[in-house]
């Protein structure tokens, strides 16, 4: 008889099985623990840098409300009364525009005087106007300064007569 026949009558048939079973199942355990560790570090827990797994939420807006502006418009015959709000996400940017507020009125006033009655009653044509205004406030105050960084333009009140 040759070794591998003494073998087999030694163990009983039924161990083989249980034993092709029981690494089945360990086989199974392990890739399945290996697939929830992967799970858990990729979409609760994998950021690998545990300074950006504490981030402060964002901060809050600071807003800056403008004096009311009020231009003749360009077509000569009416005028517009606006108030605008900006916003931004550092004090310091609005500190600065303040300090500098003389160049902003100046800037945006210019501005509002070239628009007409027709162009601002629409509404693309306000959204249009807020756009430029951010980009007026926006340009720097300085000429070898720094642009601002204003978020937004809000229009608190808008009438035109």
């Amino acid at each position: 008889m040759t070794e591998e026949s003494q073998v087999a009558e030694a163990t009983p048939p039924g161990s083989k099985k249980k034993k092709k079973l029981l690494v089945l199942v360990v086989m199974l355990v392990i890739l399945l623990a290996g697939g929830g560790a992967a799970a858990w570090f990729f979409f609760a827990g994998g950021n690998a840098d545990p300074a950006a797994a504490k981030e402060a939420p964002p901060k809050p807006p600071v807003y800056l409300p403008l004096e009311t502006f009020t231009v003749n418009l360009h077509d000569g015959e009416q005028y517009l009364q606006v108030d605008l709000t900006l916003e931004a996400t550092e004090q310091a940017e609005l500190d600065t525009i303040k300090l500098h507020m003389p160049r902003i009125r100046s800037r945006l006033l210019t501005l509002l005087a070239h628009k007409t009655a027709d162009e601002l009653l629409r509404p693309e044509g306000k959204d249009q106007l807020a756009k430029e205004i951010l980009a007026e406030i926006n340009k720097p105050l300085d000429p070898k300064g720094k642009p601002q960084n204003v978020a937004d333009v809000l229009f608190t009140s808008f009438v035109i007569q």
